[in-house]
């Protein structure tokens, strides 16, 4: 009886999320966009999320030229469908919008030609390259055994050894990328004007200002405190309310 009242309750769960994202859709359509991103945040409320949810969220605050809510669910949208070009240029659109313009400054060394090689795809696409490798070597491996022509055969053995190390080179920029990715805490300003401070506290200097829809990146936490640096390398404490975090 217990399993039939959760599925019961998981079935309704569901239908509410959709009926609430239909009716933005159509809020959206109207051109209702602010009661359309009502909706679709009364749909996150429900713990339920998607691409396609946080994506058409922040077409909605971009209508409405909310910077920092329209970049932070582009953002949000990126990171469950990473591939996806639509989102990434929109969310390139939305980023014109910012006050701030802030220049990523060129990393060198060796570890920066493997962040370059590595942050090409997804890890995910990693994996499945390294699956679909894994077909390959099993393929190669059948057409090695069952051939009967000693050259052929041979060309079948190199090969297996080929996409071994295929697989070899994808699994280690899929774990190379997860790590890097897991390491990351990304965050948007959502303060209209924030002081970034040279140390925790109100009292002291500000380093530099920052405005809204600008992306940090959270380093340390200290309290209310987040110490956070930029694309251009530079670091200070940002109160936390000020800005909010993407993971």
């Amino acid at each position: 009886m217990k399993k039939l009242v959760l599925i019961f309750l998981l079935l309704t769960g569901f239908s509410w999320a959709q009926s609430g994202f239909e009716k933005g859709n159509e809020l959206y359509r109207k051109g209702d966009f602010q009661a359309a991103a009502d909706a679709y945040e009364s749909v996150l409320k429900s713990k339920k999320e998607s691409a396609e949810l946080y994506f058409n969220l922040a077409n909605a605050y971009y209508k409405l030229n909310r910077v920092a809510p329209a970049i932070y669910n582009y953002e949000k949208a990126l990171l469950l469908n990473p591939d996806d070009s639509e989102i990434a240029n929109n969310l390139k659109f939305a980023q014109k919008l910012q006050i701030d313009e802030v220049k990523e400054t060129p990393k060198v060394g060796f570890r920066k030609m493997i962040e370059d090689f590595t942050s090409q795809v997804h890890y995910d696409t990693w994996a499945k390259f390294a699956i679909g490798g894994a077909f390959m070597v099993l393929l190669f491996f059948i057409g090695y055994y069952f051939s009967a022509i000693t050259l052929v055969k041979r060309i079948f053995f190199v090969m297996m050894f080929v996409g071994i190390g295929f697989i070899a080179l994808t699994i280690f920029a899929a774990i190379f990328e997860k790590s890097t990715d897991s390491l990351e805490r990304p965050a948007i300003v959502f303060a209209s004007v924030a002081g970034v401070k040279s140390e925790p506290e109100k009292q002291a200097q500000d380093a530099f200002i920052l405005h809204e829809g600008t992306k940090v990146y959270v380093l340390e936490s200290l309290d209310n405190w987040k110490k956070v640096e930029l694309l251009d390398g530079n670091q200070g404490w940002i109160e936390q309310s000020a800005i909010r975090e993407l993971k």
